[in-house]
């Protein structure tokens, strides 16, 4: 097993604050940890389920120039695909959603090729604004929302903030839409085989502001690893149960941990 690419229950329990750090904009979409292990999953899905996981509310000029960008890193290529974005999206291991402010200065969610979306539907989701994006989260409304538009208003082109997103799932499933599969999988889960069919799920998320459009170009790498390949030693295991310990109860119950607690405890002890 590999050594996940990232550790963010390291920093401490997952919290409603964006968190979000600026990084070296050569690292943007390089490395691509996951390119290997899921672009060709991921092909097939944008060509089977196109209309599950791609979406265009008729934004050319933001679409070209994401792909652009995209392809400023990984390289032109012939494409086959319908939207230039879908062509940029098969380069690269990370989902790409493309979000502009509509008349009022609302940031709206208006184009996307989101093949592994974390419990929740594009079909969905496009078109709506970041309040409709984040209702469900827990006092997400209107702090959180009126905190991330501000962000997005402030930043500046060439400017790259990257921020980490986490959980466990009783999969090693990518394309989860729903997370109602996985959480009924996991109660029928038995304690012993839990260091076999638990895993940790990352999302590596970076947004940018295209200079061009002015588009804010927000990109989701999902990492799946198995939970032991996250916790190679004591430390590591010590970090991760008061991080699952710490997160605040609601939350917890927005992300489904209810649902995974008794076989996190099971395979922390079965670790130590």
């Amino acid at each position: 097993m590999r050594t996940p690419p990232y550790l963010p229950y390291l920093a401490g329990p997952p919290g409603l604050a964006p968190g979000l750090k600026p990084i070296d904009p050569d690292k943007w979409l390089a490395p691509d940890s996951e390119a290997e292990a899921w672009l060709p999953e991921k092909t097939v899905l944008m060509r089977t389920h196109r209309a599950q996981v791609f979406a265009d509310t008729g934004v050319p000029e933001a679409v070209a120039e994401a792909a652009n960008a995209v392809r400023a890193v990984t390289g032109s290529g012939h494409d086959t695909w319908g939207s230039p974005l879908e062509g940029a999206a098969s380069r690269v291991s990370d989902d790409l959603c493309i979000l502009l402010p509509d008349e009022r200065g609302h940031w709206v969610l208006r184009a996307a090729s989101l093949v592994a979306p974390t419990f929740w539907s594009l079909a969905e989701k496009i078109g709506q604004p970041l309040a409709g994006l984040h209702a469900t989260v827990p006092d997400a409304n209107p702090e959180l929302v009126s905190r991330i538009s501000r962000m997005f208003d402030a930043l500046r082109p060439g400017t790259v903030l990257e921020r980490f997103n986490w959980t466990v799932q009783a999969s090693p499933a990518r394309f989860t839409p729903s997370s109602a599969p996985l959480k009924a999988m996991a109660r029928a889960m038995p304690d012993e085989d839990v260091l076999d069919l638990l895993y940790f799920r990352v999302e590596r998320q970076t947004i940018s502001k295209l200079p061009g459009t002015g588009a804010v170009l927000f990109t989701i790498r999902v990492c799946i690893d198995p939970l032991s390949a996250a916790l190679p030693d004591a430390r590591h295991r010590k970090a991760f149960a008061a991080a699952w310990d710490g997160i605040d109860p609601d939350l917890g119950a927005y992300k489904g941990w209810p649902a995974y607690d008794r076989l996190v405890r099971a395979a922390l002890a079965q670790l130590a």
